[in-house]
């Protein structure tokens, strides 16, 4: 096993020792569990925006890679 999968699952084995251990021990298991699930929230967004802003990108380089032909009348339209 890995050190840091040794961590984990003493942690996770100590929460509910913790919690029956302790009067107040819900409030001992509750702020790691709500710290986790904050962090993971925050990473799943994270990573969201990330593909978001790369699509964005990728349709503003297939934007300029293809040309506008205007009409004369466009042109004049333009101009004015």
């Amino acid at each position: 096993m890995s050190p840091l999968t040794l961590v984990v699952a003493a942690f996770l084995l100590a929460l509910p020792v913790m919690a029956f251990a302790f009067a107040g021990g819900a409030v001992v298991v509750a702020l790691p569990v709500a710290v986790i699930g904050i962090a993971t929230i925050g990473l799943l967004d994270f990573n969201r925006r990330r593909k978001q802003s790369q699509d964005i990108g990728r349709f503003r380089d297939e934007a300029k890679s293809q040309k506008v032909d205007f009409t004369d009348r466009d042109q004049e339209t333009l101009t004015k």
